[in-house]
């Protein structure tokens, strides 16, 4: 692996190059932007994948839904269409991505979109009557052309950006100092014991400007697995045959938190946002009883037809603070009214 990132380091030298240039040129005003007189909160990372950007994106949906009008704004990663397009509860994963159909599966009371354009897919979701009083775009932090006021980075406990190298010598997509256009740093899958010790160190390894906050996140599973409105306890999975089916960034956490049950089961990897086969659908529909995440239930449940299939929601915790993050999120919309 080392021989490996030194064959690759000049690549990774240009790299830097072109998105130290692209991002100067954005501050430098060559590049132009637009600015909304909407309050527009970005969530995204200096990572490729795998920060928990789905989770984050639901707390702030449950945290403003109440009070505003939300709509969210996707790429609708791994669709087959293009251009803007709304996202309702019987949209297929296909045509809109699986993200943006669970938020809307799950949020019945906002508006979902996709579109790769997000200056385009806001001024889309502007004509909507009554228009939307909060934007909040999912993995858009590079997608500059965009001024949001209120940018969320997340990065994960085990995977530091501070510890991370350029594409495609390690995973960031734009230099670490890409982070100081962010209001807030979110530490995600921390343990849940994590120490208050343990995350100043984190906090002296971020280095975070005066300006900006910190704050940790663990992923709180459910007790309860579900299917088409059914809900079992997933303490009855014991003794049962269970083929667990992960099409995510990284599953590493699930499957230890499913090895903590004392749950027995055989595990299919596939890429992150995988759009099955049908040799793989028949290969799964030989199974016994399939487990999966929630993002990976709206690409397989219609197309898996005889065998139970079921998934494991997730949420997001904060360790400390979390009414100061409320209260922080909460205080940039009311800037607006």
């Amino acid at each position: 692996m080392k021989q490996l990132r030194k064959i690759l380091f000049p690549f990774a030298g240009l790299y830097y190059i072109i998105t130290l240039l692209r991002n100067k040129a954005y501050d430098l005003g060559y590049f132009s932007h637009k600015e909304y007189d909407v309050p527009i909160i970005c969530i995204g990372n200096l990572n490729t994948g795998g920060t928990g950007k789905s989770p984050m994106t639901e707390y702030l949906i449950r945290c403003l839904k109440d009070q505003y009008r939300i709509a969210t704004l996707s790429r609708g990663y791994g669709r087959k269409t293009k251009g803007y397009l709304q996202v309702f509860s019987n949209s297929v994963a296909q045509d809109v991505g699986d993200e943006p159909l669970q938020f809307a599966r799950k949020f019945g009371d906002i508006i979902v979109s996709v579109c790769e354009d997000r200056q385009f897919g806001i001024s889309q979701l502007l004509k909507i009557k009554p228009a939307p009083e909060v934007f909040i775009l999912d993995d858009a932090y590079q997608h500059r052309k965009v001024k949001a006021g209120f940018q969320i980075v997340l990065t994960a406990y085990h995977d530091l950006f501070v510890d991370d190298y350029l594409l495609p010598v390690g995973n960031l997509r734009e230099p670490r100092n890409g982070v100081d256009r962010a209001q807030v740093i979110i530490v995600t899958k921390c343990p849940a014991d994590v120490s208050q010790e343990d995350r100043g160190l984190v906090i002296k390894k971020l280095n975070p400007s005066s300006s900006q906050k910190v704050y940790f996140t663990t992923i709180r599973y459910s007790d309860r697995i579900v299917s088409n409105g059914a809900r079992w306890a997933i303490s009855e999975l014991k003794g049962k045959k269970i083929t667990l089916v992960t099409g995510i960034a990284n599953p590493i956490p699930l499957v230890n938190h499913l090895q903590g049950l004392q749950l027995d089961f055989d595990h299919k990897v596939f890429r992150d946002h995988h759009n099955f086969a049908s040799s793989e659908i028949k290969e799964l529909e030989s199974c016994e009883f399939i487990l999966t995440t929630e993002k990976d239930y709206v690409r397989l449940a219609p197309l898996i037809k005889n065998t139970p299939l079921y998934y494991l929601a997730i949420e997001i915790s904060f360790v400390a603070d979390e009414t100061l993050f409320a209260q922080q999120v909460l205080s940039f919309v009311n800037e607006f009214n």
